[in-house]
């Protein structure tokens, strides 16, 4: 068979929908400068889908900074990987500031989170280790974990008790192996919001002999007295052994890093394949990144702003009967019951008729049944914003419950 012919016959099961859905539904395009108010095909939209939780992305000084890097730096510069002659000083500082505030020896950048993450498990691990791993732990690690030659074990989400179980089994194994024992967890997923029960994990270190690397994508800058992060939010930052986090969500950018004990860094800095073959993260996005962190740690006010909307938004959702599952952070998810169809007659009545955008998820990424609209409320929304799209999802809700989106046009182009 033709390698491609399968490709041609079967898009998958997002793929499949793509003469409805492509370019409205997925890989939609937002236009003009990045705020809650944008442009989709032409018209005004508030919008919910932007991780700019701090409002950082067109902060005044954020702007300034990132003009006069590209002016003085270009985006070539460092040229080549970071072990060869990628190396600067400006990366090291952006590497002690990181680390001092997050509370660890050490931390190194990385080009993406994505890459980074999956970078930097591959290191960690041989095949005669173990990992015990959170069932709703990110895409990333999932595909890090496939390239791991040794036993994996997974626990039902933030199911403490499973766990245990599963660190039981793991340690039987690695005493045969010889090897040692990380478990993965997330700070806050993404998808729910709820927050990883770091606390309770650490708490089994009584018990088992184990390391753990969080992955607080979306807890960085939002959690924690100081923005540190889920781990400063539970009181656990000296047991998270590593503690990773990118700069696509609170900074408004891109880049990663990962931060933890001095020698376990520096042992990473020489066995990351995805960092020693690839070019160093441009200075202009190294500049950038000092800035946002400054900004991060002396105006608590962005955090503070992001929580009241948090907080409005999530009230007013509550008062008018939306259930927003376990979420204990920013990540807003609101939780209907519907089919493939009925989520596209909903989202397209959201934006054509409320002006209203937003992330809809559906099955395979929940299941079947199920509508997740994903909000992320940001520092720079306003109360009005709040009340406008609480008023709007007031109005669908109805629509959703009283079958008018079951046999709509859309709904059944869908195959529903």
């Amino acid at each position: 068979m033709d390698l491609f012919a399968k490709l041609k016959t079967n898009m998958g099961p997002l793929g499949k929908h793509s003469q409805f859905s492509d370019g409205y539904y997925m890989f939609p395009k937002l236009e003009g400068e990045i705020a809650p108010r944008m442009k989709f095909q032409g018209r005004e939209v508030l919008t919910w889908s932007l991780n700019n939780y701090l409002g950082l992305a067109n902060h005044p000084e954020v702007r300034k900074t990132d003009a006069e890097a590209a002016a003085k730096w270009g985006a070539a510069y460092p040229m080549g990987a970071r072990m060869m002659s990628g190396q600067t000083s400006l990366h090291e500082k952006l590497e002690e500031e990181l680390a001092e505030f997050v509370g660890k020896e050490k931390s190194y950048l990385l080009n993406y989170g994505y890459q980074g993450i999956m970078s930097v498990i591959d290191a960690l691990l041989d095949r005669k280790d173990v990992v015990v791993y959170d069932s709703e732990c990110h895409a990333c690690i999932i595909d890090a974990l496939r390239m791991h030659m040794g036993k994996r074990y997974v626990f039902p989400h933030n199911d403490i008790e499973n766990c245990e179980k599963q660190l039981e089994r793991a340690t039987k194994l690695a005493a045969e192996t010889g090897g040692g024992i990380l478990v993965i967890t997330e700070g806050v997923f993404g998808m729910t919001g709820d927050q990883g029960k770091l606390k309770e994990i650490c708490e089994l270190k009584k018990k088992f002999e184990f390391r753990l690397l969080v992955d607080d994508a979306h807890g960085f800058g939002t959690l924690g007295k100081t923005g540190a992060g889920t781990h400063e939010e539970q009181g656990v930052i000296e047991e998270v052994d590593l503690y990773f986090s990118t700069f696509a969500k609170s900074m408004a950018s891109i880049g990663a890093f990962i931060a933890g004990e001095e020698k376990v860094i520096h042992y990473l800095r020489f066995n990351m394949r995805s960092q020693i073959f690839a070019k160093s993260l441009p200075m202009l996005l190294v500049e950038g990144a000092r800035k946002r962190l400054e900004l991060l740690k002396t105006q608590p006010e962005l955090k503070a702003n992001l929580w009241k909307i948090v907080n409005a938004l999530r009230d007013g959702l509550h008062s008018h009967g939306f259930s927003t599952g376990k979420s204990n952070s920013p990540v807003t998810p609101v939780v209907l019951n519907g089919t493939v169809g009925e989520a596209a007659a909903l989202s397209y009545d959201l934006r054509e008729n409320y002006n209203i955008f937003c992330s809809v998820v559906i099955y395979p990424v929940v299941p079947k049944g199920m509508i997740i609209l994903r909000l992320i409320p940001t520092a720079v929304h306003t109360l009005e914003d709040v009340e406008e799209t609480i008023n709007a999802f007031a109005a669908v809700k109805e629509k959703l419950t009283s079958g008018v989106y079951r046999n709509s046009e859309i709904a059944v182009s869908f195959g529903e």
